[in-house]
C-alpha cells in the first residue's frame, strides 16, 4: 500500500474524524527504560496535539533499527496481531524518522497509515501556521523532508526485476518529482529570503531599544507569560507548538521602553531540516539582547529541556547571550512533589536548595508561576536590571534616568 503523494498542493493533515493511533519506539543501548517513556509520553502529547488518540504503546530493544522495517520481525507481528484485533486503528506512529523504504514496507504489512516522528511534527506546524512566514517555512520543511525519500515511496512503480533494459515508469516518475520538489524548494528558499528582507527592514525601524526574546522548550508557559508582561493576547494553550509565528510587542517598565518577543518552543529529536527552516522565525532569538529562557520546572525532565533548547540556541548561534533562567510552574511543582505534612518552613527550605542547585548549574534564576502570578515582581525587578545594564552598554546615550 503505498502512499499517494500530490506533489507542490496542499495536503490535510493528520486531524480526521475518530483516528486512532498506536505508538512505537526502538530503545536502543543509548537510552534508557526511564528517557525510553518520557519520549513516550512527548509522542503521544504530539498525537494529542496532532488530533489522534493513543491506545497502545509498544517498545522493543536493539543494538540498532532494522534496515527493512525499523523494528524487528518479531515486533511487526505483535503490531499486526494488535491491529486485525482493534480496527478502529487507522495509524501507527514512529518516534524517529523513517526511511521511505522502511514506511513503504511497514505501510504494506500492517495496512494503515504510517507516522514517524517527523511527520507528525511537521503536521502540527502546518495546521499551526497562520502567516505567509511560517506557511513557507513549513512547506519548505516538508519538502526538504520528502526529497531523500522519494526512491522507497515509489517502489510500486517500479519493475520487479532490475539491471539494465528493465528500468520501468517508476523510475522516471522519481525524476520527475524529484525536480519538481527540487525547483519548489528553490522557490521556498527565494520567498523566505524576501520576507527575511522585509523582516530586517521591520527590525531597523524599531529604534534603538533592548530585545528580549522568551525561548523555551514547548509547552512551558512562554505564550502566558508573553500576555502577563504585555497584557495582550497572544494564543495560549496547553498543546506543543501553539506558536509558530514570532510575536513582539512593545513593554514599558516604568518609563523604560524595550521589546519583548515570542517564539516557536524547541522539543528534542527536532529534526535538523525544521531547525534550518525555521531559522529565519528564530532571527529573533539571535537578534536579541537578552533571553528569558523559560523552563517548565514541574516536568519531571526539565533539566533535559534546558539541555535541548541550550543544544539549539547553540546552534543558532545565540548561547552566548545574558540570560535570565525563569523557573515557571511553581504551583504545579509543589502540588507535585509537597504534601500537606511538608511544613512552610521545611517547604521554603527545599526551594531554596533547589534554586541554589540550579543557579550554580545554569546561571541567574527567578522562580514563579505564570498562572497565580507568584514572584512577578521579583522577575520584572531582574528584568529591569539587565535590560538597564545593556542600555547602558548597547546605547549609553538613551539612557535615562529610571
Amino acid at each position: 500500500m503505498a502512499k499517494d503523494w500530490t506533489l507542490g498542493e496542499k495536503t490535510a493533515s493528520l486531524k480526521v474524524e475518530n483516528e486512532y493511533a498506536v505508538l512505537v519506539s526502538v530503545i536502543t543501548p543509548a537510552v534508557t527504560e526511564t528517557q525510553a517513556h518520557e519520549y513516550l509520553d512527548e509522542l503521544e502529547f504530539l498525537a494529542h496535539t496532532a488530533g489522534a488518540e493513543t491506545l497502545k504503546r509498544f517498545t522493543q530493544r536493539l543494538q540498532h533499527p532494522e534496515h527493512r522495517t525499523f523494528i524487528g520481525k518479531g515486533k511487526v507481528e505483535e503490531i499486526q496481531k494488535y491491529l486485525e484485533t482493534h480496527e478502529n486503528v487507522n495509524m501507527v506512529i514512529f518516534d524517529d524518522d523513517l526511511s521511505g523504504k522502511q514506511t513503504n514496507n511497514l505501510e504494506e504489512i500492517l495496512k494503515v497509515k504510517i507516522v514517524d516522528r517527523s511527520t507528525l511534527i511537521l503536521d502540527i506546524f502546518a495546521n499551526r501556521a497562520q502567516t505567509a512566514q511560517a506557511k513557507n517555512q513549513v512547506e519548505l520543511a516538508q519538502m526538504k523532508y520528502l526529497l531523500p525519500r522519494l526512491r522507497g515511496l515509489w517502489t510500486h512503480l517500479e519493475r520487479q526485476r532490475g539491471g539494465i533494459g528493465m528500468r520501468g515508469p517508476g523510475e522516471t516518475q522519481i525524476e520527475t518529482d524529484r525536480r519538481i520538489i527540487q525547483n519548489r524548494i528553490k522557490a521556498l528558499e527565494q520567498k523566505m529570503k524576501d520576507i527575511d528582507r522585509q523582516s530586517q527592514t521591520q527590525r531597523k525601524m524599531r529604534g534603538e531599544m533592548v530585545r528580549v526574546s522568551l525561548v523555551g522548550y514547548t509547552n512551558v508557559g512562554k505564550s502566558t507569560l508573553m500576555n502577563l508582561i504585555s497584557k495582550s493576547e497572544v494564543l495560549a494553550e496547553n498543546k506543543l507548538f501553539a506558536t509558530l509565528d514570532t510575536t513582539v510587542r512593545k513593554i514599558v517598565f516604568g518609563t523604560m521602553p524595550f521589546l519583548l518577543s515570542d517564539t516557536v518552543g524547541f522539543i528534542r529529536k527536532l529534526p535538523h531540516h525544521l531547525v534550518e527552516s525555521f531559522k529565519s522565525t528564530l532571527d529573533e532569538v539571535r537578534e536579541s539582547d537578552i533571553l528569558l529562557h523559560i523552563v517548565d520546572v514541574a516536568h519531571p525532565q526539565f533539566e533535559d529541556h534546558i539541555r535541548t533548547v541550550q543544544s539549539t540556541l547553540t546552534e543558532l548561534g545565540a548561547a552566548d547571550k545574558p540570560t535570565l533562567m525563569v523557573y515557571n510552574k511553581m504551583d504545579l511543582y509543589r502540588e507535585r512533589y509537597f504534601d500537606d505534612l511538608v511544613d512552610k518552613a521545611t517547604r521554603l527550605e527545599l526551594e531554596a536548595e533547589l534554586a541554589d542547585r540550579l543557579m550554580h548549574a545554569y546561571g541567574e534564576n527567578v522562580f514563579i508561576s505564570a498562572h497565580t502570578k507568584e514572584n512577578m515582581d521579583a522577575m520584572r525587578e531582574k528584568m529591569t536590571r539587565l535590560i538597564k545594564e545593556t542600555y547602558v552598554v548597547r546605547y549609553p546615550h538613551q539612557v535615562k534616568a529610571w
